[in-house]
């Protein structure tokens, strides 16, 4: 074997590794590739597979709770529709005072008119009111109509046609007993303590109405 062929075999031979090494490092370099490519795509592929949390509902139902409504003013003792001379008034009149104040008008019917007396045999108008209120155990001053007028409460509506409560006419003139509202008794000049209807001569005559109240008055005036 002359130089030359020698000098071709060391070259072959020395090329083998050479050829070795670049094979495994291009082999070894394209794994690394795939290995970043594969790391790099796993967060995705984890997104994607990875279901969405979806955001917890509200478990505690909201209840709307509407105060009743305050009103703008407040109510007080005055604005009552009961008043404590009304109650006082209505305590008065029981049954067996009702009872007390029939009784003394019926002993009374039929006697005579005198102006200025209070009994027993004869009345006049304002006379005849105090002595039935104080045989039901109701007294006040015995005075005249005018000033019965002027002491006592008023009384509306259907409280003015209960028994018991006074009635006025001919200018605070005269005075009666409400029975209900057909009538009243009262002491007539003409017929002494009789029972008359409001109907005609005197529903048009009326001035108004009054209560003695639970406490009666007793006030300073001319006596008869």
């Amino acid at each position: 074997m002359n130089f030359s062929e020698r000098f071709g075999k060391l070259r072959i031979l020395l090329a083998v590794p050479f050829l070795f090494l670049f094979v495994f490092s291009t082999t070894a370099s394209a794994q690394d590739r795939e290995r970043v490519v594969e790391e790099t795509n796993q967060p995705e592929a984890a997104q994607q597979n990875t279901p969405a949390r979806k955001r917890p509902g509200m478990t505690n139902e909201i209840r709307v709770v509407r105060e009743p409504a305050k009103p703008l003013v407040k109510k007080t003792g005055s604005s009552s529709m009961t008043t404590s001379s009304k109650a006082a008034g209505a305590a008065y009149y029981n049954a067996t005072v009702r009872s007390m104040m029939l009784n003394s008008i019926r002993e009374k019917i039929g006697k005579r008119y005198v102006y200025g007396s209070q009994g027993p045999n004869t009345y006049d108008c304002s006379g005849f009111v105090w002595k039935v209120f104080e045989d039901a155990g109701l007294p006040f001053t015995r005075t005249s109509a005018a000033q019965y007028w002027r002491t006592f409460e008023p009384v509306e509506g259907d409280d003015r046609y209960q028994f018991g409560t006074l009635v006025f006419f001919n200018r605070l003139g005269h005075v009666g007993i409400v029975v209900n509202k057909d009538g009243f008794y009262h002491a007539s000049t003409s017929k002494g303590v009789t029972y008359s209807k409001f109907e005609g001569y005197w529903e048009k005559r009326i001035v108004g109405y009054r209560r003695v109240p639970f406490s009666a008055l007793v006030f300073e005036g001319p006596e008869f």
